[in-house]
């Protein structure tokens, strides 16, 4: 991936007469350093309708400057601060275009999914640079004059506006030292942008003009607002941790695994308030996500545990025999995280993005959508609480065994869908007590069911690495050692369960 970088600025316009601005007697300010003049050229590519300026994105090509190069910069949630992906200039396209590099295209699969990449603006931009900086000579903040040049392409018909601005970037220095410094511009008859970038007042009316990205509600006063809030929230962590996944960055594939299933869980939930004539097939097509993001994540689940395992063994047991056939998953690992990235560039997921995109847009909402939060959503939640119920108390009274396995299994489907709808009823006020200590109890109860499911798979796990151990002619015996291990811990579920259940089975969201 390119290299990653936090960009603070500041951007002014002419607010009328202007003048230089006083820089003497800044805090921390040793001297002013002026640098020499830059011509820059940048072309920055989107799609047609614009995807990447609606959500505040821009990717560009720029040459000229002491940082020529492809330049993504994205949303933070820090006040004036983008996160900026930076990557060579490379080469040209086939068609003699901007090529983007693929670890730019990454950070962005999720918004752009297989849509075209045009051209869209040309800037041209004579800069005028100075660094304010400290005592030892460190540039601290850097003050930019920019005269810029701005084409329309890509059916833009070649439209030019020209105007002035002044930029402001912190390099070493702290916002104390901005915050000087717009007071300095203001007296020099400097005011903020209303533009948020360059491109976006070069855009001008096309960007005005371009589909936006569905907002969620800003109120909870229906059950439709609750349900559609709890979808976008999830809807937006799948894409938010879509190129973290690409990264490889650590838990990002469980994260992005945790939105999938409880968005598809909230779809379950709201079936009275929409339509499942459209939200079961979105359904199917989260499980498949699931599936695909689970092809990774249980194998990291599993190796972990087996690590663990294997460290309680006694020094005599745990030998570099068993270690290796243990952890000798790393041809596994690589093979699974290449299916990964092939499905997450697949038109299906795309697809599954658009249909999730659609459904926000223009949501199917019944009759039922159209309740008062509390008492609707109060009412989903206890359905999905009895549904816990009736899967929990019969496999309490199951013999221990494969089938109490299997049943312990579907319990804790249930419980973390009710766990799931009580998050969502959170967005109530009425509610939100009583969903905070609800929520609470079926999370116990969630993990408690986890650790049982757990142990069951590393077992299964442990008899297959023990038959690859038989058939290669080493000795198995602490594979049984192992095995006793995890029995031993799914024991330990079984007899708290019991315990545990009828202080989770209380409370106002009950039912």
């Amino acid at each position: 991936m390119g290299k990653r970088v936090a960009e603070t600025e500041r951007k002014y316009e002419a607010a009328g007469r202007t003048g230089e601005p006083d820089l003497e007697g800044l805090p921390g300010v040793a001297a002013v350093r002026v640098l020499e003049p830059a011509e820059l050229d940048a072309v920055y590519v989107d799609t047609p309708d614009l995807r990447l300026a609606t959500r505040k994105i821009t990717l560009r090509r720029r040459t000229g400057g002491d940082d020529a190069g492809w330049h993504l910069k994205l949303p933070s949630s820090l006040a004036d601060t983008r996160t900026e992906v930076q990557a060579p200039l490379g080469k040209q396209g086939r068609k003699g275009g901007p090529r983007v590099p693929e670890s730019l295209l990454a950070e962005v699969a999720a918004i752009l999914r297989d849509r075209e990449l045009v051209p869209v603006v040309r800037l041209r931009n004579a800069r005028r640079r100075i660094h304010l900086v400290d005592a030892a000579g460190s540039p601290l903040l850097e003050i930019a004059h920019d005269d810029v040049r701005a084409t329309l392409l890509d059916h833009g018909d070649g439209a030019e506006s020209a105007w002035t601005e002044v930029e402001t970037e912190l390099l070493d220095g702290g916002t104390d030292l901005l915050d000087a410094v717009e007071k300095r511009l203001h007296a020099a008859g400097l005011r903020r942008s209303t533009s948020p970038s360059k491109l976006a007042r070069a855009l001008g009316h096309r960007l005005e003009a371009a589909p936006r990205p569905p907002q969620p509600p800003t109120r909870a006063r229906t059950a439709a607002d609750v349900a559609l809030t709890y979808v976008h929230e999830q809807v937006a962590a799948i894409t938010a941790w879509d190129p973290e996944v690409r990264r490889d960055e650590p838990d990002s594939v469980h994260q992005m695994r945790v939105s999938t299933r409880r968005l598809r869980s909230a779809l379950k939930t709201f079936r009275r308030e929409l339509d499942r004539a459209v939200t079961d097939p979105i359904g199917d097509e989260l499980k498949w996500l699931a599936g695909v993001l689970g092809l990774e994540r249980d194998r990291e689940v599993l190796a972990d545990r087996l690590r663990d395992r294997l460290a309680e063994l006694p020094p005599e047991l745990a030998t570099k025999t068993l270690a290796a056939r243990i952890g000798g998953d790393a041809p596994v690992h690589e093979g699974a995280r290449k299916q990964l990235l092939r499905e997450l560039g697949s038109g299906r997921y795309f697809r599954l993005l658009d249909t999730l995109e659609s459904l926000l847009a223009d949501p199917p909402l019944l009759d039922a959508a159209a309740a008062p939060a509390a008492d609707a959503v109060a009412k989903a939640v206890r359905r999905d609480h009895r549904r816990l119920r009736r899967r929990v108390e019969p496999a309490l009274r199951m013999e221990p065994g494969h089938e109490r396995d299997l049943a312990l299994h579907e319990a804790r489907k249930a419980a973390k869908r009710a766990r799931y709808s009580s998050e969502a009823s959170q967005a109530v006020p009425a509610l939100r007590k009583a969903a905070k200590k609800h929520t609470k109890r079926m999370k116990a109860v969630q993990q408690l069911l986890g650790e049982h499911q757990d142990s069951v798979i590393c077992r299964e796990a442990l008899l297959r690495l023990a038959d690859d151990a038989r058939a290669a002619g080493e000795d198995t015996f602490p594979y049984g050692v192992l095995y006793q291990l995890e029995r031993e811990r799914a024991d330990t579920v079984e007899r708290q369960l019991p315990k545990e259940w009828p202080a989770a089975d209380r409370g106002r969201l009950a039912g």
